[in-house]
């Protein structure tokens, strides 16, 4: 064969293989994207299951002002659900005494620290002028 036809043939070949993975690709992208939504409508059930309404309502104020906290309360109460450690409906209350302990146990000490000597030195620095 010549070098031309060679060619010719790679091309044609790469082709067919970028043409064969963007539709393997795009399958298993769909096929993800379904997955992920069915998971988040069955978490929604759940979850719709174990809060009343304005516990559900706090619930979703809160991941909207801190989406971290607001996903690891989720999955608490998911895994609090599954492990049948929940009695019924949580309420409005009884999830605010559940976000309190959660703010115990995850609250970190802030602390704030001046230094003096910096300040001091950028005071001296404009007197001089």
């Amino acid at each position: 064969m010549s070098d031309p036809e060679l060619e010719a043939l790679r091309q044609q070949r790469l082709a067919q293989l970028q043409a064969q993975y963007k539709g393997n690709n795009a399958n298993d992208k769909q096929a993800m994207e379904e997955r992920m939504q069915q998971m988040e409508e069955m978490k929604h059930a759940i979850l719709t299951q174990v809060l009343d309404q304005s516990a559900r309502a706090r619930l979703n104020t809160l991941c909207l002002g801190k989406p971290e906290k607001g996903k690891m309360v989720e999955e608490m109460l998911l895994n609090m659900a599954q492990r049948g450690q929940l009695p019924g409906k949580l309420g409005e209350k009884e999830l605010i005494n559940l976000l309190e302990n959660v703010n115990q146990q995850t609250q970190k000490k802030t602390t704030v620290k001046f230094d003096r000597r910096r300040a001091a030195m950028d005071f001296d620095d404009d007197m001089d002028l």
